[in-house]
């Protein structure tokens, strides 16, 4: 063992063997080496051994303090090594080690669990060595029973106990040292030390017989110590020492045999014992101590046991008694004094030494009320207690029962009902006393007692006195309960029943009450009826008519088995009825035909009530005699087989209507022995009679219904029959649900035999009740439950459709029409319709026209409630909620139509597809159950299986293309739903239907063209279905349309085809969607050449109508089979790209994923590759604005540089198109890409193309052709042609108008910009920008001159484009439409103003085309033509005099009749710009012709006329030379004083080229003293005129006064100016002209029409010229006086 424990300290820690290591060298050099194990230690000198063990027991002292660091061994191990080196080194040396151990407790002041150490070391030394030697032994046990005595504390009682335990340890092989040692502290008269008598005890319960030769005097020196104790736990030790002393000397004495040493005597120990007993009882009992009362109680048993034995002693022991029983009232637990009073009295009657009489009634009384009282909550064995107490009172009732009835019959008095049950209690199991039996004189005075109480009703004395009766009988005392006990077990069956059947919920408390009296009633019954001998008639006529009676069911197995019991071990004879009669005349025998009824119905559940089948039926078999003689053969045959059946089963594997057929057919053979008796009438009014005493709904109610209507059935007169129908109508519950399909069913099967009958009843009720038909209160008859109008009705349509169901074939033809479905038909119509009546009314027609179809040979019997039932029915079907499935309505109304179907006359086809239509859509759209719903998922499979039968039937009926596609048709949206549950239930009808079609149809009628395409398109995608199933099923039908396909057209379908598409549907069940994927592309690939044309067509047009009305994997799925037929076949579809492509476009919106719509895109690419006008054009004739699936086109062309740039020039053609003239188609791709498309879609697309194209060297070879068509197509947006047409078209799709950013302007300028940016020339950009083009280029007024900046700056920053643009601006002067010219034009004139056109040697045909726009009507192009023109003189000046007299023809020209302003103010300006760089002798006749055209504009109203006018007046001044010289100076003077006037014209500009001109003119004058006098001045303007009016007119006063008179007069021409400032100017030129005037001149003014003139002008609007007249006036008048001064007669 130390070897083991060293090992496992080895693995468990290093340190701890390292440190027993320590120990056992016990150096005090320090510790030893390590060393892997420990040995067994050596021999060594006793000091050795000392120190080695003092070592060790420091090891176990700290090792409750220290724990292993690496967590290895704890302080239990480290104990335990300790202990154990020690242990095995005093093996080898026994007494070195124990005597070391010895000097060990002597050393001083060692702590308590170091010595309680080493006494567990000594044990286990003394007991694996024996016997030791003597010396040692005598010192151990000196210093234990030291170490034992001394001063008890919370550790010196370890201390004492070890110490103790060593004494015990020693006594084994050295008792006289150890009991001297003992005896030595026993003194009589001295009280001991505690653990001395602990020790003793120890010692007698360890050495019995070394013991015995000292128990007595150790008894009586214990018994003079019992005065000296007074401390409690003293009181203890000794109790306890006592119930061990007593225990061994009754051991000692069973084994007397055994003992070596002198013998005592049973009667000597009682002797020594008594007294102790009687001191602790009349003392130590008292205490109030409870722990010193228990310790009392439980040492007397033991001393009773041997005390009672002693005749002498046993009667004085009687004497203490009381004193036990008054510790009842104390807090000691009652069972431990019930034990001692039990040993007592058990004892008295054993011993035949009854108690003292005297103390009878005190036991009574304290043993009763520890029966009757509630035990205390602290009392823990109040059950065992009570059952020692019913020891007790059976021990009193041998010994004194008469005392003991009187003393219960007192306490019966008391009328309590603990009282009372407790003592019933006790009597019950006095009378169950076991062997020797209670005499009868005890019996009978019990039974005495017992019936003082019978008229309790209290539940729990009832059920007290049942199970004494019921012991009375199993304890062999039957003939005392005759009479009396049978009565009562009567009276209470009957009393617990009626409570029961009659009970209310709201006595919850009762009703259990109750049931636990009726269960021990009828255990007391069955007890009684199996042991009972020479039962009396009126019990068991009792229990048979409780039988009849009772509703209480749960009770019948038991009364049914005792009641055979009774008939077959108590044979009655033939007058029994007769002398019950005569005893026992209140009780009635039933008729047999009523416990016949009640016994069938009640069989009918045989396994209620714990199989109460089989006991009735042996009841009824034992009775059949009594019931009835005629049946008493077959029920002897057929009960044994029904009991066989039962017994066969269980209530879970018995089929309950199976069961019930059985009955039915023992109940038919029955009745076949009564045949010509009224026997079934009358057993049918007892089934009838007992309908109301069962509940609804039960078996047996069913039970009976069936089994009513059958016996009915059977009855031979229809008077009473109907009689009790109609009496069956009325008493029923309509609105009991069970009630009223009993009656139906009872009707139904009445009418198997009685058709006729059961009509003119049902017939009978509606007459009766018709008068009632608006109140329907006919409830008169039955106030407990008033009929309602609708479940009358519906239990009538019910009724008759039953009797249609079991009634004759012949029969029910004769009266299906009427009256039966003509009452179902009009029961419906006039009630509520609620989904009761729905059902009722269904079910109804279920069954006539099932009952119809049964009939083999219906000829040519047609329906004729046909269409009205079916018309009825899809009015239901149309009101059932169509996403929840809440009632069988909807199940039940489309079986009926399945029914109805297959009935003549037959649907046509119309009424077919709309029978079919209205079904799916009420059953496929029901969502499917939750798993944990049984009833639903069972309305739910049973709508799905009515549905698909309905289709079936329905689709026989037109078996073609037709119905085919309209099938089709009717399941697509549910094929494309959401909804995985109604894709599958859609998916799986649908090769339901077509297998049946190919099957039935087959190749006979092939499809229609097209139709394959359709069909195969709804189908196709659904191979990428989410849901396995529907991807299998899916695969199946599209398989099915592959062969119906491959059978009626010469295909090259074959088995390779049959194999890859095998290998794909294996694909498709997997759970992975890119493999499912791939499986449905592959499919595509197998099937797509199987299809011609016109399928393909359809095929595409199905699968795009189905994009977007599913999830992404059909989508993808359609996409990709599109793509897979384009890929193969688009080359022979030329003549179906159109009606391909506006499907592909039509349902690309729909198309939510980016995936799907490119894999579109890519497919309309694809067209647009080998088709590209017919695409384009459908693409350009797409409304706007532009929606996102085709801007996404776009950009898919665009990310195709070629293909983009392919597309861009038929784009730009398209909008070229409109200023070309129109050609005449030569192919189909001709008339697609001439047909009319709208300009703005264009350009929107040109947009798109450039802003997404990747701009490369080959696109922006494009660039002046898109700059010029667009500029073309902005200028030809400012005419009325300008409406876009496709603005119609986007008003009949969208219902409103263009968003205001989408017009040809705006689209065109964006798409212009966009274009320069993508020119990366920032800088032109800025510039564009900054000059505000594009503000000009949105407005139509400034469009032209927006143009013609453009070009201007295009000109300038992009020198490689500008011949290409040169050569298309020609192009477009030449163009036949005007805005075309008109915008090239418009460019050309900035072309003029650069030498490109000279450069490119373009100038002339640019010239012609110029001069072809001068001639023309059009005002814009004249004035563009003219201005080009002009602009020669900037672009190609050297060229001016050659085309100068073309420049100056079509200059003048426009300076003729009529004047529009602009060609005019246009042709002086060209003519200010060709003059520049001409030379007088060039102009030539044209001369005058200029200056005199000028001078007619100086006074035109336009402000523009005027400017051009005195500009291009002042360059003919500067154009003079010698030989116009004279000729201008006459212009000049013709000119001069408009010239003068118009300096101060409202037109700014006008004025400063009128001055400018005028100062150019002054020299012409001559005089040197004007040319230098303006602008010589600081003063203004104004100021500045009037001097130089003054000094123009001082000069001719001067030198030509003549001129000054017709200046003036000229000058008052202009008072009538229509300018404002003119007028003015012209009243101040007056004014100083007049003053400048010489005398004579005046004179020949005419002054009154000067002043009439002058005073006019005082009216003017104008301030200005008021004060100019007013001044002028004033001028007038001075001259005026002045003349009159010098002229007597006046001038004024």
């Amino acid at each position: 063992m130390l070897q083991e424990l060293l090992e496992r300290s080895n693995v468990e820690g290093g340190e701890l063997v390292e440190e027993m290591t320590e120990a056992v060298v016990g150096s005090n050099e320090g510790p030893a080496e390590e060393t892997e194990d420990l040995e067994p230690l050596e021999p060594d000198d006793d000091g050795g051994t000392f120190q080695q063990v003092t070592n060790l027991l420091n090891v176990m002292d700290s090792g409750s303090a220290k724990t292993d660091a690496a967590g290895g061994a704890g302080p239990d191990m480290r104990k335990m090594l300790a202990s154990v080196i020690i242990t095995e080194k005093a093996t080898t040396e026994p007494s070195a080690v124990i005597n070391a151990l010895i000097r060990c407790l002597q050393v001083p002041e060692i702590s308590t669990q170091r010595k309680v150490n080493i006494y567990n070391i000594l044990q286990e030394i003394i007991q694996q060595e024996g016997e030791l030697e003597d010396q040692g032994v005598q010192r151990l046990v000196a210093i234990a029973s030291k170490e034992m005595r001394e001063s008890l504390e919370v550790e010196g009682y370890a201390k004492a106990e070890a110490a103790s335990d060593t004494l015990v340890a020693l006594s084994r092989n050295h008792f006289s040292l150890v009991m001297y040692e003992l005896q030595h502290h026993l003194k009589p008269l001295n009280l001991t030390d505690e653990f001395v008598i602990v020790t003793l005890a120890k010692l007698a319960n360890g050495n019995v017989f070394e013991f015995m030769p000292y128990m007595g005097i150790t008894l009586a020196t214990i018994f003079t110590m019992l005065r000296l104790t007074n401390e409690a736990k003293m009181c203890q030790v000794i109790c306890s020492a006592m119930e061990t002393f007593c225990e061994m000397v009754q051991f000692y004495l069973r084994h007397l045999e055994d003992s070596v040493y002198p013998v005592m005597t049973e009667d000597q120990f009682a002797m020594k014992l008594f007294p102790m007993y009687r001191y602790f009882v009349t003392v130590w009992l008292r205490n109030h101590n409870p722990e010193v009362k228990l310790g009392v109680i439980k040492s007397l048993k033991p001393m009773l046991t041997l005390l009672l034995p002693n005749d002498d002693l046993r009667n004085q022991l009687y004497d203490y008694i009381p004193l036990l029983l008054a510790e009842y009232r104390g807090g000691l637990e009652a069972l431990f004094i019930t034990q001692v009073l039990r040993q007592i009295l058990e004892t008295s009657v054993t011993t035949n030494t009854p108690v003292p009489q005297m103390q009878l009634h005190t036991i009574f009384t304290e043993l009763h009320f520890q029966v009757c009282a509630k035990a205390p909550a602290q009392q823990q064995y109040s059950s065992q207690n009570l059952a020692e107490i019913v020891h007790c009172f059976i021990a009193l009732a041998r010994s004194y029962p008469k005392e003991l009835m009187k003393f219960f019959l007192g306490q019966m008095e008391m009328s309590q009902e603990a009282i009372r049950v407790g003592t019933l209690t006790l009597i019950r199991a006095i009378v169950s006393a076991a062997e020797p039996r209670m005499n009868v004189r005890t019996i009978y005075l019990a039974i005495r007692v017992v019936k003082t109480t019978l008229s309790d009703t209290r539940f729990k004395v009832r059920m007290a006195i049942l199970r004494i009766i019921g012991q009375l009988a199993l304890s062999g005392y039957q003939d005392r309960i005759k009479g009396w006990g049978l009565k009562y077990v009567s009276v209470q069956l009957t009393l617990s029943t009626y409570k029961l059947t009659n009970r209310r919920e709201s006595f919850y408390q009762r009703d259990l009450e109750e049931k636990m009296v009726h269960k021990v009633t009828m255990d007391t019954v069955q007890i009684i009826t199996s042991s009972v001998s020479g039962m009396t008639n009126e019990f068991w006529l009792r229990l048979l008519c409780y039988i009849m009676e009772t509703d209480h069911t749960e009770a019948l197995t038991p009364i049914c088995i005792s009641l055979t019991n009774l008939v077959e071990h108590q044979p009655r004879t033939k007058d029994v009825e007769a002398s019950v009669a005569s005893k026992s005349r209140h009780v009635d025998l039933p008729a047999p035909q009523k416990l016949l009824a009640r016994l069938l119905v009640l069989m009918s559940s045989p396994y209620k009530g714990e199989g109460r089948g089989i006991a009735m039926l042996n009841l009824l078999r034992t009775l059949s005699q009594s019931i009835a003689p005629a049946m008493a053969d077959v029920w002897e045959l057929e009960i044994p087989l029904l009991v066989k059946y039962l017994e066969e089963h269980t209530e879970f594997t018995c089929n309950q209507k199976t069961w019930e057929d059985k009955l039915i057919q023992f109940l038919r053979n029955s009745l076949k022995k009564t045949r010509g008796s009224t026997w079934s009438l009358r057993l049918s009014k007892e089934l009838n009679s007992q309908i109301e005493s069962f509940d609804s709904p039960s078996l047996e109610k069913g039970f009976l219904y069936r089994a009513l209507g059958f016996t009915l059935a059977t009855g031979l007169e229809a008077d009473k029959v109907e009689t009790l129908l109609l009496e069956l109508l009325y008493k029923t519950d309509y609105g009991n649900d069970f009630d009223r399909e009993g009656v139906i069913l009872c009707f139904g099967l009445c009418a198997r035999g009685q058709v006729k009958t059961v009509l003119n009843v049902l017939h009978d009720f509606e007459e009766r009740i018709q008068e009632s038909e608006q109140s329907w209160q006919i409830g008169a008859w039955r106030k407990d439950h008033p009929w309602r109008r609708e479940t009358v009705k519906g239990a009538l349509m019910v009724m008759y459709s039953c009797v249609a169901s079991y009634c004759h074939p012949q029969m029910l033809l004769t009266h299906v029409d009427t009256p039966i479905t003509a009452k179902i038909i009009h029961h419906f119509s006039s009630s509520c319709q609620d989904i009761c009546l729905k059902m009722a009314f269904l079910k109804s027609v279920v069954q006539v026209t099932d009952a119809i179809g049964n009939i083999k040979d219906l000829e040519d019997f047609e329906f004729a409630q046909k269409m009205s039932l079916t018309g009825i029915i899809i009015a239901t079907i149309k009101a059932e909620p169509t996403d929840s499935l809440v009632s069988p309505v909807r199940t039940m109304a489309i079986e009926a139509l399945s029914h109805l179907s297959s009935l003549k006359p037959f649907y046509s086809t119309e009424e077919n597809n709309e029978l079919m239509d209205i079904s799916i859509h009420s059953v496929i759209s029901l969502q499917p159950p939750l798993e944990d719903n049984e009833s639903i998922q069972t309305l739910y499979a049973n709508a799905l299986q009515a549905l698909e039968h309905l289709m079936e039937g329905l689709m026989q009926r037109q078996l073609d293309p037709k119905g085919l596609q309209e099938m089709a048709h009717l399941l697509g949206k549910w094929i494309l739903s959401e909804r995985e549950g109604e894709r599958e239930k859609a998916m799986n009808l649908h090769l339901h239907l077509l297998q049946i079609h190919v099957q039935n149809a087959g190749v006979c009628i092939p499809l229609k063209p097209g139709q394959f395409g359709t069909l195969v398109g709804l189908i196709a995608p659904r191979t990428c279905d989410s849901h396995t199933r529907t991807r299998m099923a899916s695969m199946d039908v599209l398989s099915s349309l592959l062969d119906l396909h491959a059978s009626q057209t010469c295909s090259l379908w074959g088995p390779s085809e049959e194999l890859e598409l095998a290998k794909c549907k294996e694909d498709l069940q997997g759970l992975d969607m890119e493999e499912t994927f791939s499986a449905s592309s592959r499919i595509a690939k197998v099937v797509c050449m199987q299809f011609n044309c016109d399928e393909v067509v359809s095929l595409i047009q199905k699968l795009c109508e189905n994009i977007g009305a599913m999830d992404l994997w059909h989508d993808k799925a359609s996409v990709t089979w599109i793509g897979t037929f384009l890929q193969r076949r688009t080359k022979e579809l030329e003549d179906k790209v159109a009606e391909i492509l506006g499907a592909i476009l039509v349902h690309l919106p729909v198309a939510d994923h980016p995936e799907v719509r490119r894999l579109l895109i890519e497919g309309i690419l694809l067209l647009a590759h080998y088709h590209q006008e017919t695409v384009l054009t459908s693409l350009l004739r797409q409304p706007l604005p532009m929606e996102s699936h085709l801007t996404e086109v776009w950009l898919a062309v665009a990310e195709n540089v070629p293909f983009a740039r392919t597309m861009l020039h038929g784009l730009m053609g398209r909008l070229q198109a409109r200023f070309t003239p129109r050609a005449n188609a030569t192919s189909k791709a001709d008339i697609w890409r001439l047909a009319a498309v709208d300009p703005l879609m264009t350009l929107c697309t040109i947009h798109l193309l450039i802003q997404k194209m990747d701009m490369d060297d080959k696109v922006l070879d494009l660039f002046p052709d898109l700059i010029y068509t667009l500029l073309l197509q902005l200028s030809g947006s400012q005419g009325p042609e300008a409406v876009s047409p496709v603005l119609k078209t986007w008003r009949l799709v969208h219902m409103g108008t263009l968003p205001k950013e989408i017009n040809l302007q705006r689209i065109t300028i964006k798409s212009m910009k966009l274009l320069f940016r993508r020119l990366s020339s920032e800088q032109l950009v800025r510039t564009l920008e900054e000059q505000g083009v594009w503000s000009l280029l949105q407005t139509s007024s400034t469009v032209l001159q927006g143009a013609g900046l453009l070009a201007r700056f295009c000109m300038r920053n992009m020198e490689g484009y500008r011949q290409r643009l040169s050569e298309l601006v020609l192009r477009g002067m030449d163009s036949d439409v005007l805005c075309c010219r008109i915008s090239s034009t418009a460019v050309c004139v900035e072309f003029m103003s650069d030498p490109v056109l000279y450069q490119e040697k373009l100038l002339k045909p640019t010239v012609l085309m110029l001069e072809k726009g001068v001639d023309q009507e059009d005002e814009a192009l004249r004035v563009l033509s003219l201005r080009a023109l002009g602009n020669m003189a900037l672009g190609a000046p050297k060229k001016v005099r050659q085309y100068r007299k073309l420049l100056l023809e079509k200059c003048l020209g426009s300076l003729r009749e009529p004047v529009v302003t602009s060609v005019t103010s246009e042709g002086m300006e060209a003519l200010a710009k060709i003059l520049a760089e001409l030379r007088e002798g060039d102009v030539g006749s044209s001369f005058g012709i200029i200056s005199e055209r000028c001078r007619a504009f100086f006074d035109n109203e336009s402000e523009l006329l005027r400017l051009k006018a005195f500009v291009l007046f002042g360059k003919l001044a500067k154009l003079v030379r010698i030989s116009k010289k004279h000729f201008f100076k006459e212009e000049v003077k013709k000119a001069w004083i408009p010239l003068i006037l118009h300096c101060q014209d409202p037109c700014s500009e006008a004025a400063q080229a009128c001055m400018t001109t005028m100062f150019q003119c002054v020299h012409f004058w001559g005089w040197k003293a004007l040319e230098n006098s303006p602008g010589r001045s600081n003063t203004s303007a104004a100021e500045e005129m009037t001097v130089f009016q003054m000094m123009l007119c001082s000069i001719p006063t001067q030198k030509k006064p003549a001129v000054l008179h017709s200046f003036f007069l000229e000058t008052m021409t202009y008072v009538n100016s229509n300018l404002p400032r003119i007028r003015m100017a012209a009243c101040d030129l007056a004014g100083i002209i007049m003053q400048q005037m010489p005398a004579h001149h005046l004179k020949k003014l005419d002054f009154p029409a000067l002043r009439n003139s002058l005073q006019e002008l005082q009216l003017d609007l104008d301030p200005g010229v008021r004060r100019a007249a007013l001044e002028t006036l004033k001028v007038l008048d001075t001259c005026c006086q002045h003349q009159l001064l010098a002229s007597p007669e006046g001038i004024c």
